[in-house]
């Protein structure tokens, strides 16, 4: 079953690459969606995908990249009347 999280991601998180690793990892587990920096500081991902590919997708993430520090991750279930296709940066 395709469902569709938001992940906010908190820490040392921003110009360290870590969007690009999100969409990485993202399209290796065949998920769709789209990751964008907040003005917070933090990192925000909406991704869409099974619920296998899911959690190992914030397995990868709680990790991040090389140069990040994850301090924290806000996971909730969303409700999408149309999941996106592909996987982008904003």
């Amino acid at each position: 079953m395709r469902i569709t999280r938001q992940y906010v991601v908190r820490g040392r998180v921003q110009r360290v690459g870590f969007r690009y690793f999100t969409q990485t990892i993202a399209v290796g587990e065949g998920l769709a969606g789209w990751v964008r920096n907040l003005p917070d500081g933090s990192v925000e991902a909406s991704v869409t995908g099974e619920s296998e590919a899911l959690d190992r997708f914030e397995r990868l993430l709680r990790q991040g990249p090389p140069g990040a520090r994850v301090d924290g991750l806000d996971v909730r279930d969303l409700r999408v009347a149309a999941p996106e296709t592909g996987f982008h940066i904003r």
